[in-house]
């Protein structure tokens, strides 16, 4: 079998598709909560914490002495602690957003327990086990 053979075997496969959409959706969806964050709950937060702007917090590795972000990038190293706060909130919020849809998902799958059924007659014995049985009988005779 040739590699290019082989390549479409495994490309084709149901699973590796299913990854792909999941993957472009996943990337959709990250650009959804990116915007939830930046947008929505990181200016709460920085109004219930007296206006601060996350976004612009930072220390200066190399002795800048500019008033944001940006203009220190420019000027130096910094380390933008404030966009890793945001970053992290985003996976946070994120992962909870799968994990309740994970669990839905499995709610949905779980089946309903069923009571137990009364116990019904077995089914009459097939034709050849009758058969076998009229045969032991005969020979204990």
């Amino acid at each position: 079998m040739s590699v290019m053979s082989e390549f479409k075997d495994f490309a084709v496969k149901g699973n590796v598709v299913d990854l792909a959409v999941g993957v472009i959706i996943g990337g959709a969806f990250g650009k959804i909560v990116d915007s939830l964050v930046g947008d929505v709950i990181m200016p709460i937060v920085g109004k219930i914490f007296g206006g601060l702007d996350f976004s612009n917090h930072f220390i200066p590795l190399a002795g800048q002495t500019a008033t944001t972000l940006v203009e220190a990038k420019k000027a130096g190293a910094v380390l933008a602690y404030g966009s890793f706060i945001t970053v992290a909130l985003n996976f946070v919020i994120l992962a909870f957003i799968i994990f309740m849809m994970i669990k839905q998902i499995n709610r949905l799958k779980a089946e309903p327990v069923a009571a137990p059924a009364a116990p019904a007659e077995p089914p009459p014995p097939a034709e050849d086990i009758v058969l076998l049985r009229e045969i032991r009988d005969s020979l204990k005779r």
